[in-house]
């Protein structure tokens, strides 16, 4: 699925951008929806998200995402309007006026409309420009979210400084997962347990482990009413340099001890990610994959031939993908290759129904091992079509 070059604070140049039906848009009616950087590999410096960047994009997923053709403006327009008034509620800075007029369906005529309300809600704002960005920014990020794509994002770049290096939180991820919470609301089920734990963090020194189960954070539940709790979620991330203590009350199902522990969010050096394996009790080995990374799979076929060669009778795998964020199609094709041969494991459907066929790759030996995998709801894109097939 190819995903548009969403550009935030930059403009592209080009002279007119594709319609839905195919015919040109001037270059008068828009700015340029999006290209793709060119020349250094560094981003131009970040500029104010104005109603014209705004536009830019919106034209940009017209023109380059893959379901352009099928859009409907008006899902687009109503997420991005949504997410500015929320933000402005947030802000405690809501207006009265801030009411998006009806849409008709009309790209252009719908665009006018949308233009015209945002800037009189910018206009009864305060001149003041950390505001406004972030007001800018809540409208991209509604309109982007409205795809519920995770292959389709918008990011700002925050100031120099804003930012400490290394990482910030509490050292620790869920399932469900943030993102999925931000972008899928509807999809994050009960229960909220830990997923992974990096070593190096706050979390780690306090023995919360995998598999612990959160049932409330600073007093409160994760799922009020059995609906995810935003802001539950957002003490668990917290951004920097917001540093309040976090208190948890865990559960351990395999012990049954319920205890509450606090962590407050520091700066840490996250672990890096990288293949495990070992063998577990009997003839069954055990592969860690985090991402499906450039040479990945050469890794875990790697790592799995030395567990056979010191365990002549290993008979099965177990390929761990948990928290598996995907990667490249490649690295699929080898890795169940070397499982199968001559199986076709994904077809990529574009809008019109032209199918590309993804194939094992043959040329990879075949392990004659049993493959188990592991799977969840943090399992994303080629991750998520690998455990699939």
């Amino acid at each position: 699925m190819a995903s548009p070059t969403v550009a935030g604070p930059t403009s592209a140049a080009s002279p007119a951008v594709a319609s839905p039906t195919g015919a040109a848009i001037p270059a008068a009616a828009g700015p340029t929806p999006c290209a793709p950087l060119s020349g250094p590999s560094a981003p131009p410096p970040p500029k104010p998200t104005t109603i014209t960047t705004l536009r830019q994009a919106y034209e940009c997923l017209f023109a380059n995402y893959y379901g352009g053709p099928l859009l409907d403006d008006r899902a687009l327009l109503v997420g991005a309007f949504s997410a500015l008034t929320q933000e402005l509620e947030g802000r405690g800075l809501d207006q009265a006026n801030a009411t998006l007029p009806a849409l008709t369906g009309d790209r252009q005529g719908d665009w006018a409309a949308f233009a015209r309300t945002y800037q009189a809600v910018l206009a009864a704002l305060p001149d003041d420009a950390p505001s406004r960005q972030a007001l800018a920014s809540a409208a991209m990020n509604g309109m982007v979210s409205s795809l519920d794509d995770n292959h389709v994002s918008w990011t700002y770049p925050p100031a120099p400084g804003a930012t400490p290096r290394g990482t910030y939180g509490l050292g620790f991820e869920t399932s469900p997962e943030s993102g999925l919470v931000r972008r899928r609301p509807q999809a994050a089920l009960p229960p909220l347990f830990v997923a992974e734990v990096d070593p190096n963090g706050p979390a780690a020194r306090q023995d919360v482990r995998l598999g612990d189960v959160i049932e409330a954070v600073n007093g409160s539940s994760p799922f009020p009413d059995g609906v995810v709790s935003v802001g539950v979620m957002n003490w668990l991330h917290p951004q920097y340099p917001q540093a309040d203590p976090v208190r948890l009350t865990l559960h351990r199902p395999a012990t049954g001890r319920t205890w509450d522990v606090t962590l407050t969010p520091t700066v840490y050096q996250a672990s890096p990610s990288t293949v495990s394996a070992k063998v577990l009790g009997g003839d069954v080995a055990y592969a860690r994959l985090p991402e499906f990374a450039p040479g990945a799979a050469d890794q875990v076929l790697r790592a799995i031939g030395d567990l056979h060669r010191g365990t002549p009778s290993l008979r099965a795998v177990i390929l761990d993908l948990r928290l598996n964020p995907g990667g490249g199609v490649p690295e699929v094709a080898k890795l169940l290759g070397a499982f199968a041969h001559g199986q076709t494991w994904e077809y990529d459907c574009d809008t019109s129904g032209h199918c590309d066929e993804q194939r094992t790759d043959d040329t990879v030996p075949l392990l004659h091992l049993q493959l188990v995998v592991l799977t969840d709801r943090n399992c994303a894109s080629a991750c998520a079509r690998s455990a699939a097939r």
